[in-house]
């Protein structure tokens, strides 16, 4: 069993979020917002919510998470990573369930760095014969 008090880390492209999970009644939120008020977009809530899914525990637990860095969808995947790490901290034994659907994953890609004499990290300019 985790300690009451462990953060729980998520990273995503340039998001970072620190997820708090305490044995509650489901209530889930974000930067101090409601989960609805902060990702708005149905699609990006449901995917949050998988980790909780895979379990079967929607409403056992109180989740509170500072995120920040990037955009709304990395954030989003931050948060997941975080949760599903969070309730692996909580209890081992979701663990396979977890790692079954691949919410354990961290997705280490991000955006290639831009380099000299280049428009872009892989863009050259127009070649011109004459």
């Amino acid at each position: 069993m985790a300690k009451t008090n462990t953060i729980f880390v998520g990273r995503r492209k340039a998001s970072v979020a620190r997820v708090y999970l305490t044995k509650g009644t489901g209530v889930i939120k974000i930067n101090r917002k409601d989960l609805s008020d902060y990702f708005p977009i149905k699609i990006i809530q449901d995917n949050l919510m998988l980790p909780l899914k895979a379990i079967e525990q929607i409403d056992t637990y109180d989740i509170h998470v500072n995120v920040n860095g990037g955009g709304f969808r990395g954030q989003a995947e931050a948060v997941r990573l975080g949760i599903a790490r969070a309730l692996v901290g909580e209890d081992e034994t979701f663990k396979p369930s977890l790692k079954k659907q691949k919410l354990l994953t961290r997705d280490a890609r991000v955006v290639e760095r831009k380099k000299t004499g280049l428009r872009k990290a892989r863009r050259k300019e127009q070649f011109s014969k004459r």
